[in-house]
């Protein structure tokens, strides 16, 4: 799964690469579930970035708590499953990230993780979504990280990863008429050569620290 992850490079290396313009940006180091994230979309004419309630809330849901438990949807079935279909085929975007947290188990309990990809900035592949609350008019909205099987760097952590979008594949994503096999084509996991993973400190454990300490490898300490 993916449920933590960091963006902590400066504004405008994540407007360079990706061809944005970003608005009240703050880098962070411990970003989790239900916290807004930087995703980008495209009205067929621009990419446009802003922040969006990660948790994804399904036009149709009758209550906001399910966003708590869509945080992440499999690759394997987002075809099929009724609450991605048809997000998957119409509302794709891309969440910003420069490196994510998992855990790893050990016989002396569950050790953190951060991963990286060596060209710094990098985009999950994500799914979005608005939603109304009928008793109020409130509107959110909300997405989630597609994950799939792990590559060789990740297999030793976890049995899943995000699906990361390669750079030269962000505007087929992107763009609402590509296709669903060639979409599916895109999720599969990111070349284990192209990533660096290295031990964190267990402060990262609660989503309220929120420092660079998050992302020190404990082996310079």
């Amino acid at each position: 799964m993916c449920g933590r992850f960091t963006l902590t490079v400066d504004k405008e290396e994540i407007e360079k690469q990706l061809l944005v313009n970003i608005v009240d940006y703050t880098p962070r180091f411990n970003i989790a579930p239900s916290q807004p994230v930087l995703s980008i979309i495209s009205d067929r004419e621009q990419r446009k970035a802003g922040y969006i309630r990660w948790g994804l809330v399904p036009s149709w849901a009758k209550d906001r708590k399910i966003g708590y438990k869509m945080i992440n949807a499999r690759a394997e079935t987002i075809h099929e499953k009724p609450a991605f279909k048809r997000l998957f085929e119409r509302r794709r975007c891309l969440i910003v990230a420069d490196g994510f947290y998992e855990w790893k188990r050990t016989e002396n309990g569950k050790k953190p993780y951060r991963i990286t990809v060596n060209d710094g900035v990098f985009t999950f592949a994500g799914l979005w979504d608005r939603w109304s609350d009928k008793s109020d008019g409130d509107e959110l909205v909300t997405c989630t990280i597609i994950t799939t099987t792990p590559n060789k760097l990740m297999n030793d952590i976890h049995d899943r990863m995000p699906v990361i979008i390669k750079k030269e594949d962000r505007d087929s994503w992107l763009d609402i008429t590509t296709h669903v096999p060639a979409l599916k084509d895109l999720l599969h996991s990111y070349p284990a050569e192209e990533m660096d993973a290295y031990e964190v400190s267990t402060i990262v454990n609660s989503p309220k620290n929120e420092s660079g300490e998050c992302i020190k490898s404990l082996a310079s300490q």
